[in-house]
């Protein structure tokens, strides 16, 4: 663990943030002045660089190895969390498993590591700390400013047309989309429950670049989601009181076409 102890009145709790799109949504939660705790699995290097970006945007920030496969290295990230800032305002899920693998295809059939390994990190993670962070809250004073604390859990436009591409993946997130509305149901009035799902927002895997844009342009808006949309988006829904239990999609209507492959391969 990197960084001081603080007691800043907001406090934003960022799994996977070291890079890529959790990067960018902790340093724009640390421009509108939240402090951030900023997990990273393996990548320490790319989670010290971040950790330096946020602290010289003026906030309070610390940087917590945790292996999200692991239940116990959950409840060491939120207490540490706690001990650090007293308070956790909002849990924002980025951190994911994404590897592709696809039941009718010899070469990428499911297993059961591989699928286990994809519900321990892209639903029983976030459902375990957002469980923790609500018995936390049972435990503090209402706050008395209006903002009602939040867990944001990412998810993806591919759940509204189901394509059986990254089927482990497509499957946690789904069992994800249910939990976000169960949560929503069962820890309120104390704490919201939302999901966000993205469109293709960054090259992944051996995607090319080139590949990446045209992907990106499949969309009724001839554009599809930036990592700066995302993130204003979950600062928004951090600050919006009365949204919980509901998924609000940025894609550029992505999620409006059905597509029989993901949308990594429409390329054409």
């Amino acid at each position: 663990m990197e960084g001081s102890k603080t007691s800043s009145h907001r406090t934003v709790l960022l799994t996977g943030a070291a890079k890529r799109l959790g990067k960018e949504i902790a340093l724009h939660f640390a421009k509108a002045g939240w402090n951030v705790v900023l997990h990273y699995g393996s990548s320490k290097q790319d989670a010290l660089e971040t950790l330096a970006k946020i602290k010289s945007l003026g906030v309070e920030a610390i940087a917590i190895q945790a292996n999200l496969a692991e239940a116990e290295e959950i409840k060491v990230l939120f207490k540490a969390s706690i001990d650090q800032f007293n308070r956790i305002d909002c849990l924002i899920n980025s951190a994911s498993v994404f590897e592709y693998d696809r039941p009718s295809q010899a070469m990428h059939m499911l297993t059961q590591p591989s699928l286990m390994g994809n519900i321990q990190v892209n639903l029983a993670a976030p459902v375990l700390l957002a469980q923790e962070m609500f018995h936390h809250l049972q435990k503090q004073p209402a706050r008395n400013d209006g903002l009602v604390p939040v867990t944001i859990q990412l998810l993806d436009q591919k759940l509204i047309n189901l394509n059986p591409d990254y089927f482990s993946y497509t499957l946690s997130k789904s069992a994800l989309l249910t939990a976000t509305e169960m949560m929503a149901l069962d820890f309120a009035p104390i704490m919201r429950s939302v999901g966000l799902a993205p469109g293709i927002t960054l090259p992944s895997g051996q995607q090319t670049e080139a590949e990446f844009l045209r992907a990106h342009r499949m969309t009724p808006m001839g554009y599809s989601s930036s990592a700066d949309d995302i993130a204003q988006a979950a600062l928004f829904i951090a600050n919006a009181k009365a949204i919980t239990g509901t998924t609000i999609y940025v894609d550029g209507g992505q999620h409006l076409l059905s597509s029989e492959r993901d949308v990594m391969f429409n390329t054409q």
